[in-house]
């Protein structure tokens, strides 16, 4: 028996990095796993690899997108039960260069997607009963890095909008439980990425080489944990996986 035996999970971004690693390991534990992302070879590639699986093309910015993932979703296998919204991308630059168009994407990909995954995912969740959102912030949204102003008010403002909704569900008498998930550094081509274009003494680099980087199973055995009837008593939490970083 796994943990997630009969239960259904959409996970965004889910063709690469952090999101594989969630789907591999919620379908290990039983769940049917609905995998959305823009890179359509890896993600199919990853879906024919899972059994009971299902890829999807899904740009979280739009709603009528999400709309179409969730009723796929529930025309394929009759519910929704967890939600990770790990879709997510950086592009680096300070307050005085990085361009609009940068600053726009990363606040749109991530905390409008996100915002679009929880308000779509609800009405179903509620439906049946119960459910677990879970929403992937970063240490970025924490502490203070020059070179990422989108990125990090991206993931601050997930954080502060988890609470909102955890709160709100618990005021509607939903069964929802609404968390997110804060990691620092950990191997993926988005920090494979962020290694290549930073200058070597990057603050953040520094960091991340004095506390080491972590694996994509160590989020995803967190999400797991969050799914799952282990985390039944938490809500509106923020959970920092960082080795430290942010305590120093």
């Amino acid at each position: 028996m796994g943990k997630l035996d009969g239960k259904v999970a959409i996970i965004t971004g889910g063709a690469s990095g952090l999101g594989t690693a969630d789907a591999r390991l919620l379908a290990a534990e039983g769940a049917s796993v609905v995998i959305t992302d823009i890179q359509d070879a890896m993600g199919e590639a990853l879906a024919a690899e899972l059994p009971g699986c299902l890829y999807l093309h899904h740009d979280v910015r739009s709603e009528a997108e999400w709309a179409t993932v969730v009723a796929t979703t529930i025309d394929q296998f009759g519910r929704l039960d967890i939600l990770v919204n790990n879709a997510g991308l950086v592009r680096f630059g300070t307050v005085e260069d990085i361009s609009y168009a940068d600053y726009k994407m990363q606040v749109d990909v991530m905390l409008d997607g996100t915002f679009l995954g929880c308000r779509a995912a609800i009405p179903h969740m509620s439906r049946d009963g119960s459910g677990s959102i879970i929403n992937m912030a970063s240490i970025g949204g924490i502490k203070g890095l020059s070179v990422i102003p989108a990125y990090a008010g991206a993931k601050g403002g997930i954080i502060a909008m988890t609470r909102s909704i955890a709160v709100h569900c618990q005021e509607q008498g939903y069964h929802i439980r609404v968390n997110s998930i804060a990691p620092g550094g950990i191997v993926t081509p988005m920090t494979a990425q962020a290694v290549a274009e930073l200058p070597a003494d990057s603050a953040g680099l520094e960091q991340t080489a004095q506390h080491g980087m972590g694996q994509p199973i160590d989020i995803a055995k967190m999400v797991l944990y969050l799914a799952c009837e282990d985390g039944r008593h938490m809500t509106g939490a923020n959970i920092v996986i960082d080795n430290g970083e942010t305590i120093r």
